[in-house]
């Protein structure tokens, strides 16, 4: 499977963007020009019905290769949304440690409240047990046996969507608690992620594939659903969502829109009651 954490690309050259725009105008005005020259020509009997001809055949193959290529554009940029959120099949447990999936029942149908601290300081959760028990489960587990402690956020998203992503203990964006589970619990119908969303990362097209990466939402992001669905959404920021906006607005270290995050972010520790 191609690594989905390969760093993003960094902007679209300006002039691209006016090359593509430009053709898609003049095939368009070949268009128009060339009907009304055949319409003068049917009227008037002047010469130039094959320029005519040719100019308005030109003009539609330059709109249909720009539909196409304008298709393919979006197609890309959805499917490279969703590339931003996979996680990598885990095939092991990445540390000395064995972790076994816990039940959905450990949830107990009901909210937890706590912290996740980053660098030194807290971001406050509220937890939501009874719309995504599994999931839930599986965070206070990880949380109690200290699988998170000292792991970096990885990944930080700062164009189309906004999200730090985290909880690999290898800080390289394959790894996880050795385990995977499924089904998607609780994506939002209309794939918006407000800010302050805790969701799961998982595999695209596949809705078994969680495990222990995780991403904060720290501003509003539409993320498409692919074939599997939406992401499962865990549980919301209820406080210091500023320590996440603060290491967004240092960017990343290559400068991309897509890397990791130029302020190291560590998690020290994860609490919930």
């Amino acid at each position: 499977m191609t690594n989905p954490y390969r760093p993003g690309s960094t902007r679209t050259n300006p002039l691209a963007i006016v090359s593509l725009i430009s053709a898609f105008v003049l095939s368009l005005v070949a268009v128009i020009t060339g009907h009304l020259a055949l319409r003068q020509i049917k009227r008037t009997g002047e010469g130039g019905r094959g320029l005519a001809i040719a100019g308005v055949t030109i003009g539609y193959a330059g709109l249909v290769a720009g539909i196409v290529v304008i298709a393919v554009l979006i197609t890309g940029g959805i499917a490279a949304v969703n590339d931003q959120l996979a996680e990598p099949e885990p095939s092991g447990a990445s540390t000395s440690e064995v972790y076994e999936l816990p039940s959905p029942s450990l949830a107990e149908g009901r909210d937890w409240t706590g912290t996740i601290t980053i660098n030194g300081q807290d971001v406050d959760v509220t937890l939501d047990g009874a719309a995504a028990p599994q999931a839930v489960s599986s965070f206070l587990a990880l949380g109690d046996d200290g699988f998170f402690d000292g792991t970096s956020c990885h990944r930080l998203v700062t164009q189309g969507i906004y999200v730090l992503q985290c909880g690999d203990p290898t800080g390289t964006g394959t790894g996880g608690p050795g385990y995977s589970y499924g089904p998607i619990e609780n994506a939002p119908k209309d794939d918006v992620y407000p800010a302050g969303t805790l969701a799961m990362a998982r595999i695209g097209g596949d809705g078994e594939s969680m495990g222990s990466q995780f991403f904060i939402v720290y501003d509003d992001s539409t993320i498409p659903s692919d074939a599997a669905g939406g992401y499962t959404v865990l549980g919301t920021i209820t406080g210091g969502l500023d320590v996440v906006t603060g290491i967004a607005d240092k960017g990343t270290k290559s400068g991309a829109s897509d890397g990791a995050p130029a302020d190291p972010a560590v998690i020290d520790g994860v609490s919930f009651e």
